[in-house]
């Protein structure tokens, strides 16, 4: 059998999954669509401000910006020590 591609997100909460609920139910889609639809419109509108926060990470390690963009989607990129604050 294939690996998934499915992730979970955490619990919304009461609220926002009572507001999902009937986000979905106004358009007539299931809440796992509704809320992937919602997730792709939050990440295409700050498509923006992620370029520049890369741009700044890429600086920061003096690497160039697509090198960093792969070692953040792959999970490679690690923090040097100093800027991992609790």
């Amino acid at each position: 059998m294939a690996p998934s591609k499915r992730f979970q997100i955490a619990e919304l909460g009461e609220y926002y999954d009572d507001c999902l609920s009937v986000e979905a139910a106004i358009k007539n889609r299931t809440k796992a669509n509704e809320a992937a639809s919602l997730l792709c419109s939050m990440l295409q509108s700050r498509e923006e401000k992620r370029k520049q926060m890369v741009q700044y990470l890429a600086s920061k390690y003096n690497i160039e910006y697509n090198d960093m963009w792969n070692r953040l989607l792959d999970g490679s990129f690690k923090p040097s020590e100093d800027d991992i604050t609790e």
